[in-house]
């Protein structure tokens, strides 16, 4: 009956890891690159963003 619930937060869980792992790959190429600033930056917002994610999944 509220199966309609359970698509729409695995969609969001989804979009959420996916932009989770596309932070974690932004800031990993701005270590390499020597840019600490915008690693820093890029991976407190990957942990943002795991934090929800770990809030949301069941």
């Amino acid at each position: 009956m509220f199966g309609f619930f359970k698509t729409s937060a695995a969609r969001q869980v989804k979009k959420l890891q996916k932009e989770y792992e596309s932070k974690l790959g932004e800031a990993m190429h701005a270590q390499r690159n020597g840019d600490i600033r915008s690693y820093s930056m890029l991976s407190e917002e990957a942990d943002r963003l795991y934090r929800q994610l770990v809030a949301i999944k069941p």
